[in-house]
């Protein structure tokens, strides 16, 4: 079945197009000079494009701008006003005001220096009397030698065997070592020998140039008091904190370091005096004299002893019998010493007990020289300052333990070679009495 054609309806009267939107001019900005401070950036729009009414049906072309974006005009920006910067406020300067000076640093007292109350009788330049014999010998310098022969010729005995056994080994002659060790005894006035001796033996030192100026014009006094060159001794110093002095070999004269420190001048003198009595009375180098002759018999009497005693004890590890048969030994070889030398060996166990009585002896002649020159006063006061520190002592180790002190027996006051303070106080009553 055949489809009618559609119908054919008039068209619209036709428009002319609309002409193309004028073309306007860009406007531009101005160009406002470049000024400090700026302008603050604002922030930028774009400006839209302008509605325009459109034809109807046909709707309308939007006009074709250029896409160009106006710049936003530059304005001057202003600047950020400068504020001034905060400073912290000083301190008003008063006039009146001072700060106060630093303290120094505290600094030790020195210590005080002894009491200078020693009576100068010589002052220094005025002529001095000396005597014609500087030195002497008494009683107990001559008892000291007697005690001594014993142990010297024990030691003379041991030097000779040695002498022997080193000339059977070698062939020198058994006289020559002997006779170089009788010679030796010179060293004992030899001032090098001295010094070795003062050194290593005694531990003394040479005093410092402060200590020889505190001690030089005492010492001064006291030799021209008793009428003796002082130049021919050596003044030595004992670096101990203990009351003390020596007078040993033939020149030499220690203190000790406290004694130079703490005791008043005139107690100084009266020490020093004291061993210059030693000196002059001869106990200071007929004693040294003494210890070094028998210095071989008793170095003999130590090794003979120790190597008994090792050999009894080395044999009762075995049998008590072979150490029975020892000791019996020693006991026989022993009796036969004796009655070989006339029972000389004897009188070893005593000479110790002799000796400190002699000893004891020196020590107050010493007291009697210090006390004929005028320092018995001195010497009596320093005797007792020391019973009071020993007093002191005992005290304290009583706090300390709470024990008593315990005094030395019988033998060890035997042995001592110093006469205990009362009995130097006693002996020193004479000189301390007013003259009438």
């Amino acid at each position: 079945m055949n489809q009618p054609p559609e119908p054919q309806y008039p068209q619209g009267p036709q428009y002319p197009q609309s002409p193309p939107p004028p073309t306007y001019p860009q406007p531009q900005a101005p160009a406002y000079p470049q000024q400090q401070p700026q302008a603050p950036a604002y922030p930028q729009q774009q400006p839209q494009a302008p509605a325009y009414p459109q034809p109807q049906p046909a709707p309308p072309q939007a006009p074709a701008y250029p896409q160009q974006q106006p710049q936003a005009p530059a304005y001057p920006q202003p600047q950020q006003p400068a504020y001034p910067q905060y400073q912290q406020p000083q301190q008003p300067a008063y006039p009146h005001y001072q700060p106060a000076p630093a303290a120094p640093p505290a600094q030790l007292p020195a210590p005080a220096a002894p009491l200078d109350d020693l009576e100068y009788q010589n002052a220094p330049g005025t002529r001095v009397h000396r005597k014609a014999y500087q030195r002497s010998a008494d009683a107990t310098a001559f008892g000291q030698l007697a005690l001594h022969v014993p142990g010297f010729l024990m030691s003379l005995m041991v030097v000779l065997l040695l002498a022997t056994i080193l000339e059977a080994v070698s062939g020198l002659p058994y006289w020559l070592p002997t006779l170089f060790w009788i010679a030796s005894g010179a060293l004992v006035f030899h001032r090098p020998s001295e010094d070795f001796f003062a050194r290593h033996l005694l531990r003394l030192q040479r005093p410092l140039p402060n200590e020889l100026a505190a001690l030089s014009p005492v010492w001064r006094e006291v030799t021209a008091r008793a009428g003796v060159d002082g130049d021919r001794y050596e003044l030595w110093i004992e670096d101990t904190d203990h009351l003390n002095a020596y007078a040993a070999a033939g020149h030499i004269v220690g203190v000790t370091r406290y004694a130079l420190e703490n005791l008043p001048k005139s107690q100084l003198a009266a020490v020093l005096a004291h061993e210059l009595g030693h000196h002059t009375g001869g106990h200071a180098w007929s004693g040294l004299l003494g210890w070094w002759y028998g210095l071989p018999g008793r170095i003999a009497w130590q090794v003979i002893r120790a190597v008994t005693v090792f050999v009894i004890r080395f044999t009762s590890f075995f049998s008590y019998l072979a150490a029975g048969f020892m000791i019996i030994f020693v006991g026989l070889f022993t009796i036969l010493t004796i009655t070989a030398t006339y029972g000389l060996p004897l009188l070893l166990l005593v000479m110790p007990y002799l000796m400190a009585a002699v000893g004891r002896r020196a020590e107050l002649r010493a007291d009697e020289h210090a006390a004929a020159l005028g320092f018995a006063p001195m010497l009596a006061q320093m005797l007792h300052g020391v019973m009071a520190q020993e007093e002191q002592a005992k005290q304290a180790v009583l706090a300390q333990t709470g024990k008593p002190f315990t005094e030395p027996g019988t033998l060890d006051r035997l042995l001592s070679t110093h006469p205990d303070h009362r009995t130097r106080l006693h002996h020193l009553q004479p000189y301390l009495q007013p003259a009438r």
